[in-house]
């Protein structure tokens, strides 16, 4: 006959199975004690031990991965990633003479870049006022203040004006020449702020940039050269309107000025010989550098581990890359202006180099906002935390939007379905219309960069509101009617 009690090592117990043998304890009023674990209550674990154990398990986990990983893969992972590094130092590299090698090309290559940098020139007051010191000096030299005294003396004497008054005239060549060098000065400066005087400065430069361009590059030959390893305009056109102008203000001694050659210096060098080897070097490689650092970085990309964390280190590469450039070009100028000759106009000199390396200057912001809006964009794809975040309030005030205009009676039709299959594809497309819009773009600016962008960014937005699942409308809200708003659960 089968006993009732269970037999040893049945795995019934007390507290584990059912006891058939003893009548149920009564139950306390407060409901069933919680139950105990086997040990003491002090040895419970708690939400903060549970966690350090889910960390130490993970930890213990990534070391068994990390241990039967083989050797061989380890060192392939780790010849990778530092391939990947020197890509990406090189094309940071390449991305600060891609840019002086573009500048190059259009300020030394193409004429009409050229004539259109020097242009404002111009209408700048410091170059304006070195001009005018330059004319008014020039034209002054040409007058002999001390005969013009003596002939109003003798002038004087003839009209039959007493001696005394006569020797006065003859004492008064400091105020008469005071008086002749602010007559010149005003009618110099007159004739500089004119309309005419920008056509002049465009038509002289516009004839010069060939001199230039065969000075540094040497297409010419050898016979080709700057004078005096400086590139200026010849004022003898502005000297020319200033006479005719004094004339017909009455000084008709100006009359006698004869024609003067005198030179403003815009570029100028003691090595021009030395860099026409690097400017050529520099001209043919304009165009095909940019292309060599976009495959470098692109290679370097490709060939990491992680691709998205090396795509974002090319792009702050080369961030920092023109931010060392940008740089570098401040100090040049501080160099320039300090190794300037004695006597010479140092606010006009600034001025003439911010405007040579002012398209420079633009073409380092607008890669710099490449660059940052690049690692931006990477940075948002990404698992993390922060990026998770901004996608997920994105999609969701994108989709309050479309639920609030469902509601109102809106309807996608296939459109839904359709964007929501590809969607993926429909990305790449958008981002492939901007590349391409960028790198299309003549002379792009940060501003450009900026609003391609936007416009970028607004097209994914459209893109998460067109994606209303593969159910299309049918898993949209109801339209909303005139009667009371239904009852919420």
């Amino acid at each position: 006959m089968a006993s009732s009690e269970p037999e040893p090592g049945s795995g019934e117990s007390a507290s584990g199975g059912a006891d058939h043998g003893r009548p149920p304890e009564p139950v306390p009023p407060g409901g069933p004690p919680p139950a105990q674990g086997p040990g003491p209550s002090s040895e419970r674990p708690t939400a903060a031990s549970g966690g350090a154990d889910e960390v130490a398990a993970l930890k213990a986990r990534l070391a068994v991965l990390e241990a039967t990983t083989p050797p061989h893969k380890r060192e392939h992972h780790r010849w990778r990633t530092s391939g990947a590094v020197v890509l990406i130092v090189i094309a940071s590299l390449l991305s600060m003479l891609s840019v002086m090698a573009v500048w190059t090309a259009n300020f030394v290559g193409d004429t009409d870049r050229y004539v259109q940098t020097v242009a404002p020139l111009a209408t700048e007051p410091d170059v304006q006022d070195a001009i005018t010191n330059r004319v008014t000096t020039v034209v002054l030299d040409q007058i002999d203040v001390n005969a013009l005294v003596k002939q109003l003396s003798d002038t004087a004497a003839q009209q039959g004006v007493p001696e005394n008054l006569a020797n006065l005239i003859g004492n008064l060549s400091g105020p008469i020449k005071s008086g002749l060098t602010d007559l010149v000065s005003s009618t110099v400066h007159k004739v500089v702020t004119s309309d005419q005087f920008a056509t002049i400065w465009v038509d002289a430069n516009r004839l010069i940039h060939s001199t230039l361009d065969k000075a540094l590059t040497g297409k010419g030959g050898g016979t080709v050269k700057l004078e005096n390893n400086q590139v200026s305009i010849d004022l003898a056109p502005v000297i020319a309107k200033v006479k005719t102008q004094l004339v017909d203000s009455g000084l008709s001694v100006a009359s006698k000025i004869p024609d003067v050659h005198t030179n403003f210096v815009i570029f100028s060098s003691k090595d021009v010989g030395k860099i026409r080897t690097y400017f050529r070097l520099l001209e043919i490689m304009g165009n095909w550098l940019p292309i060599l650092t976009v495959i470098v970085a692109a290679g370097g990309v490709f060939l990491a581990v992680n691709r998205r964390r090396a795509l974002i280190g090319a792009a702050i590469g080369i961030a920092v890359a023109m931010l060392l450039i940008g740089v570098a070009l401040t100090i040049f100028r501080a160099i320039y202006l300090d190794h300037l000759p004695p006597g010479a106009n140092q606010a006009a000199a600034g001025t003439v180099y911010d405007t040579l390396i002012r398209f420079m200057r633009a073409g380092i912001r607008a890669v710099g906002a490449v660059a940052v809006v690049t690692a931006v964009g990477a940075f948002l794809i990404g698992p993390s935390k922060p990026a998770v975040a901004v996608r997920t309030a994105c999609r969701r005030i994108i989709g309050s939007l479309r639920d609030a205009l469902y509601s109102l009676g809106m309807k996608l039709g296939p459109v839904g379905p359709f964007v929501h299959r590809w969607k993926r594809w429909i990305g790449v497309a958008i981002l492939l219309i901007g590349a391409v819009i960028l790198a299309t773009w003549s002379y792009p600016t940060w501003a450009v960069v900026l609003w391609i962008t936007f416009f970028v960014a607004l097209g994914f937005a459209i893109r998460e509101f067109l994606d209303t699942g593969p159910e299309g409308d049918r898993g949209a809200p109801p339209a909303r009617t005139g009667g009371p708003p239904p009852a919420t659960a």
